[in-house]
């Protein structure tokens, strides 16, 4: 936690300015969306990405909390959090779309894509987002991005929108994030849309689409990702911890008792 406020390496640290956390280096791909062919970064997000943001909010409040719980110096964590509340607040909202910036002060300035990065900032136990956002993202999300078999991981429309992942090795690359669906992020998106529709029998019957992929590929398991439109032909790893992880998480986080 000292690093990420003092700096490290690949640019990684806080603005003192605003409290966010901003990261990149040339030449690397930072967050998860990490694809590279080459010297090329295909999903190039340097500056402060939306969902780092979320994840140091939590940090930040869970370091508070604990702090508080053992009776230690609080550090000024939680103060460092209210800062990153107030500037995520003020800067992620993209007025146009009703959702959030992907990635502020980034290369290009304002990165206004629309992924999926952006449904950890309320799907997470501190929510950075504030309560009246909270709708108007999970329906944006739920319109452009939202699968039987996951979150696409670009929205339809856009230049870069890559809807089948195929061909050869750059080609894939190309498409791995521009588009093509992941199955791990629909546990966030459960998180998400019970925060906003606490209907659980609704939300359990958007996971059918993989009773039906446990059937085709890797039997009885879940692959990495699929192609962003119908049939969503399932590809990568065919049997990927992390979705079968968070889809099961789902599935029990919407099953009625």
């Amino acid at each position: 936690m000292h690093r990420h406020r003092e700096g490290t390496r690949f640019g990684i640290g806080v603005d003192l300015q605003d409290g966010l956390l901003r990261a990149g280096a040339p030449g690397y791909a930072l967050t998860w969306m990490d694809a590279k062919v080459g010297d090329w970064i295909v999903t190039p997000r340097r500056g402060k990405p939306v969902e780092i943001q979320a994840l140091w909010y939590n940090a930040l409040s869970l370091m508070g909390q604990w702090a508080e719980w053992l009776g230690e110096p609080s550090d000024g964590w939680l103060e460092a959090a209210e800062k990153v509340e107030a500037s995520f607040h003020a800067r992620y909202w993209y007025a146009a779309g009703e959702y959030l910036y992907d990635v502020v002060d980034g290369e290009q300035g304002d990165d206004a894509s629309l992924r999926p990065n952006q449904i950890f900032s309320l799907s997470l136990h501190f929510p950075v987002l504030r309560h009246e956002r909270w709708q108007s993202v999970v329906d944006v999300v739920t319109d452009k991005l939202l699968t039987p078999v996951g979150l696409r991981s670009l929205a339809p429309g856009h230049l870069d929108y890559k809807p089948v992942y195929s061909g050869d090795l750059r080609a894939r690359d190309a498409a791995y994030h521009q588009g093509t669906v992941w199955a791990w992020l629909i546990g966030h998106y459960m998180d998400a849309r019970l925060k906003v529709y606490p209907d659980k029998a609704a939300a359990h019957s958007l996971l059918t689409g993989f009773h039906a992929h446990m059937q085709e590929a890797g039997i009885g398991t879940i692959g990495e990702i699929f192609d962003a439109e119908p049939p969503y032909r399932p590809d990568g790893c065919i049997a990927q911890a992390w979705s079968v992880a968070e889809v099961l998480r789902a599935h029990l986080l919407t099953r009625e008792a």
